[in-house]
């Protein structure tokens, strides 16, 4: 980047640790807030700076927020009987886009990967067997990613929760609406065919 100024170098490098954002398209966004108006910019980089210093995790659930509890958590007319336990905050977005579930959640902030070195320590996982001795929780809906570190975090939760007698269930998995049997990996498929239903 010896070909750009300093200033430009500096925002391309900065764009460019955001993830999912390689070298070209930080060079497309660095071009593109150049040519934005002032104010646009300002209001921008003032976005930026609030949220992060405004936006923390409630102390209930873990779910990002700027009041504590969160609205979810403190809104009364949700289920205060069912948990859905999720890997991220954009977990509980993608979920609440549904309109569909009405219980409370709980935000893990990753999964277990000892290939990573997270074990169950390094996870909101504590604080959900607290949460759970402190309520009258019926089911914790397992809802962490399925893949394998998603999995093995269920599955070690799961441990954890069944002596406590509440119910746990695991979301569904299988193939996707669109999608062609063919092109449908085994561990897909299997996961579609044990989760059948009744029609």
């Amino acid at each position: 980047m010896k070909h750009y100024a300093k200033p430009l170098a500096k925002l391309i490098s900065e764009l460019s640790k955001l993830p999912g954002i390689g070298g070209k398209s930080a060079q497309r966004l660095a071009f593109y807030i150049l040519s934005m108006e002032q104010r646009e910019v300002t209001a921008l980089a003032e976005s930026i700076l609030e949220a992060k210093k405004n936006m923390k995790r409630c102390s209930v659930c873990g779910n990002l927020t700027d009041t504590d509890p969160c609205p979810i958590c403190s809104d009364p007319s949700r289920n205060q009987q069912v948990i859905c336990v999720v890997e991220s905050p954009r977990d509980v977005a993608a979920i609440e886009r549904i309109k569909e579930y009405s219980g409370l959640y709980h935000v893990l902030h990753g999964a277990i990967s000892p290939m990573e070195g997270i074990g169950p320590d390094d996870i909101n996982l504590r604080q959900l067997i607290i949460r759970l001795q402190q309520s009258d929780i019926t089911e914790v809906i397992l809802a962490t990613n399925p893949n394998i570190e998603g999995e093995a975090t269920a599955m070690y939760a799961s441990k954890l929760i069944k002596p406590s007698g509440i119910k746990v269930s695991r979301i569904a998995h299988g193939i996707p609406v669109g999608g062609d049997l063919e092109y449908t990996d085994e561990i897909t498929l299997l996961k579609a065919v044990e989760g059948r239903r009744e029609l």
